[in-house]
């Protein structure tokens, strides 16, 4: 419902049509600018076409600007220690466990990680963005040793007691897996081409369209082949049911997190037009796998 794909093609079409879309930019910080300015424009230019298709088109339309919000998730905010968001990020952990979605995860990149092994001739070097608790990381890495793949991964987030935690537990498992902390917007530390395929799972709401289009930017720098990113998508069902699964953990700001994250989901459309707006290229696909979005971009 949230996906408002009818109008949202007639305006992205209209943008395309005036000049306005895809925007050049010539460095980071244009390019950040260009994308958070252009999902602005495509927002305005959907809701007007909304407003001149009327009835079934304009409720959608009304409830998602509802929804909507910019607003940042409790377990971002710098001023909470980081043993607090060590314990938020290890009940999304729990959750994911619960609702099976690792597994998901790892279904869909085992195919992109043959590829890309099947091409390159070496072994793939994953590197996962936002990792927060490393489930996703330990979970793909446990896959790779079971199937045998030529494949190690590395899981990297800006707050050092998830490094650790992530770290420790590959240890204990030994598992094909590290933690380094990185951030996702300085990738020149991890050095050009070390990577071949950069992942970043339920972390895409959590930043904006300029910063998600710097990140695909980035990897397009630093990893040979391609960037994932995987988040829920965004519906009215998803909407309602993130907030009632999250308060399962009994964690009254986890709850309200999952609130705020199921209001920021992006829609397809706008996946879509910031990887156009990051590589000025159509090098990439957006798939729906309920309950998740799926962006792949190919370098």
């Amino acid at each position: 419902m949230l996906q408002l794909k009818t109008a949202g093609f007639k305006a992205l079409d209209n943008l395309r049509m005036e000049g306005i879309f895809p925007p050049c930019w010539k460095n980071m910080a244009a390019l950040e600018t260009a994308a958070n300015d252009s999902i602005s424009q495509f927002l305005a230019e959907r809701f007007r076409i909304s407003q001149e298709l009327g009835g079934a088109f304009l409720w959608p339309e009304l409830i998602d600007r509802t929804l909507r919000t910019s607003e940042t998730e409790y377990m971002d905010t710098e001023s909470i220690p980081e043993w607090e968001k060590l314990e938020l990020v290890k009940a999304l952990d729990r959750q994911n466990t619960m609702m099976q979605l690792y597994p998901r995860y790892v279904e869909l990149l085992i195919p992109l990680i043959n590829e890309i092994a099947e091409h390159k001739k070496h072994d793939v070097r994953v590197l996962e963005l936002a990792c927060g608790a490393g489930g996703l990381t330990l979970a793909l890495a446990e896959a790779l040793r079971t199937k045998n793949l030529p494949a190690s991964v590395t899981g990297s987030d800006i707050v050092p007691s998830y490094i650790e935690a992530g770290n420790a537990l590959a240890a204990k498992k030994k598992l094909p897996a590290s933690f380094r902390q990185l951030n996702a917007f300085e990738l020149n530390s991890a050095g050009k081409g070390v990577f071949d395929l950069v992942v970043i799972s339920q972390s895409l709401h959590h930043f904006t369209p300029g910063q998600l289009a710097i990140m695909i930017a980035l990897a397009s720098e630093h990893a040979a082949s391609a960037f994932v990113g995987i988040d829920g998508y965004r519906s009215l069902l998803l909407a309602c049911g993130v907030p009632l699964v999250a308060a399962m953990q009994g964690i009254m700001s986890f709850t309200l997190d999952g609130v705020t994250s199921a209001r920021k989901f992006y829609t397809e459309l706008e996946l879509d037009m910031i990887a156009e707006i990051a590589t000025g290229k159509r090098t990439h696909t957006v798939s729906c796998s309920w309950p998740l979005s799926i962006l792949t971009v190919r370098f």
